[in-house]
């Protein structure tokens, strides 16, 4: 080694032993995205499902029950009937990742269905 030179040994597991907890937050925050993308689209089926059961005729129980088995755990869903128009709202909280992200907060997810009640012939 020169006069003066610095010792440079050791400097790229340093800076990869800072960058390897910045990479572990990044990926659990998109796999939280996606599930969160996953929970809205079950959310937006379970709606869905459940409006056109109850348009077609089908008991409104058994339409809830229909959408909560599509819905993920712990959805609430809303059906209400005017006139001939059938609204089903289903929404669902989404947990944060938890862990060294566990700082962000849930998110809610939404979805409405709206469907016209058939008439019987």
């Amino acid at each position: 080694m020169q006069p003066g030179a610095r010792d440079e040994s050791g400097t790229a597991t340093a800076e990869l032993a800072l960058g390897i907890p910045l990479l572990v937050a990044l990926t659990a925050g998109l796999v939280w995205m996606l599930a969160v993308g996953a929970a809205q689209v079950r959310v937006i089926d379970a709606s869905r499902e459940a409006a056109r059961a109850v348009a077609r005729g089908d008991d409104v129980v058994a339409a809830e029950t229909l959408a909560l088995r599509v819905a993920p755990e712990g959805s609430r869903v809303s059906i209400s009937i005017e006139a001939s128009r059938v609204v089903v709202t289903t929404r669902v909280r989404v947990s944060g990742p938890g862990g060294l992200l566990g700082s962000l907060p849930g998110v809610t997810v939404t979805a409405d269905a709206v469907a016209l009640a058939e008439e019987d012939p």
